[in-house]
């Protein structure tokens, strides 16, 4: 009698901790954007965050959903892709809300004008979401085509996350570029670091595409890297700091 209580009541633990992880995998992905969001609106400066990091999520989130066609993995995976996508569209649209507001007398620029010297940085949301559109339609042309080969669906795979383990770098970059971090904050990458750490766990635990693991301890070297830089950049300065500015980011920070 005592060993079947036992036995539920593992049972019982073992589906909230189930529970409870599945809803960490889902939602804890858009978390460290958070923080971000509500600097940018405040501030009304958009500098210090990467655009591209959108990119790179929507791409990879998007690859991701195109997976699941060929090679079934855990549900959970699937709405952590699909609220992510529609986050970045969100942080897009501030961005670029406050782009417009700040650079006033810039020309223009749209999607249409299919000039590459000015790709990922024009001047509506909705020529963000033609991009997005057109190559999600591509994307699933050629998914559907190759669905059938393996070696398609595999490297397929290994794209979506090996893109995603990439989404701290236009971060990293700008920061190397800007020889400082300020602007980016400081919580979403710590977020980033501890999100990507369990995720990784989470991988290893539920035996996922051996993609999906390595691509995460990739991303986890790369969430370092850029916490290095916010370290290397406040002890070495690599450019004067008008004290606005400071004031600023050490409110946004």
């Amino acid at each position: 009698m005592d060993e079947v209580i036992m036995d539920q009541v593992l049972y019982v633990v073992h589906q909230v901790v189930s529970w409870v992880a599945s809803v960490a995998i889902i939602f804890g992905g858009i978390v460290p954007y958070i923080p971000q969001y509500r600097d940018i609106r405040r501030t009304q400066n958009a500098e210090g965050f990467s655009t591209y990091v959108c990119l790179v999520l929507l791409v990879a989130n998007i690859l991701r959903i195109l997976f699941r066609f060929g090679r079934y993995f855990e549900t959970p995976l699937l709405w952590q892709s699909i609220i992510m996508i529609v986050t970045m569209l969100i942080m897009l649209n501030l961005c670029t809300s406050v782009r417009m507001a700040t650079e006033l007398n810039t020309k223009r620029r749209s999607f249409t004008d299919f000039d590459w010297n000015y790709f990922w940085s024009w001047s509506r949301f909705v020529d963000y979401l033609q991009c997005v559109l057109a190559f999600t339609v591509l994307a699933a042309y050629v998914t559907y085509l190759l669905l059938d080969s393996v070696l398609f669906v595999e490297s397929l795979g290994f794209l979506a996350v090996f893109t995603e383990a990439m989404l701290g770098t236009p971060q990293l970059y700008c920061n190397y570029q800007n020889k400082s971090t300020e602007g980016m904050s400081i919580k979403m990458v710590l977020m980033w670091t501890s999100g990507d750490t369990f995720k990784t766990g989470y991988f290893l635990l539920t035996q996922a595409p051996m993609q999906f693991w390595i691509c995460g301890l990739l991303q986890v070297c790369v969430d370092f890297t850029i916490l290095f830089q916010v370290y290397y950049y406040s002890h070495y300065p690599q450019k004067p700091i008008s004290h606005t500015t400071h004031t600023t980011s050490a409110k946004a920070l």
